[in-house]
């Protein structure tokens, strides 16, 4: 079955950076769209990153500059390079698999960005 495990999150100060991975299972990653989403308490889920399978990429306006979406297609994982990391960065960060209407999800890992 389809599996995707994030993994990075946890407490940071403001200006700090981390970097989240996604590890997938069960598919032929390299044909796979991979995104990181993110919901932050009473907010909805919005797109943060996305990374197409030959390596384009596109970021949410708030991120532009300060995140990094990256995959290795070897070792079946994405990236996302955090910095400057700001208190409205805080929320549950997905990561996403998606192909021709059909998506994956992982269960989520938090980020919270305080001092």
């Amino acid at each position: 079955q389809v599996q995707l495990v994030e993994s990075g999150g946890g407490l940071v100060q403001p200006g700090g950076s981390l970097r989240l991975s996604c590890a997938a299972s069960g598919i032929i990653f390299s044909m796979w769209s991979m995104r990181l989403y993110r919901q932050a308490p009473g907010k909805e889920r919005e797109l943060v990153a996305s990374i197409t399978g030959g390596g384009t990429t596109n970021y949410a306006d708030s991120v532009k500059g300060r995140f990094t979406i990256s995959r290795d297609n070897a070792k079946k994982m994405v990236y996302l390079q955090m910095n400057s990391l700001k208190p409205e960065d805080t929320a549950v960060y997905y990561c996403n698999a998606y192909r021709d209407g059909r998506d994956y999800w992982g269960q989520g890992t938090q980020v919270t960005v305080s001092s």
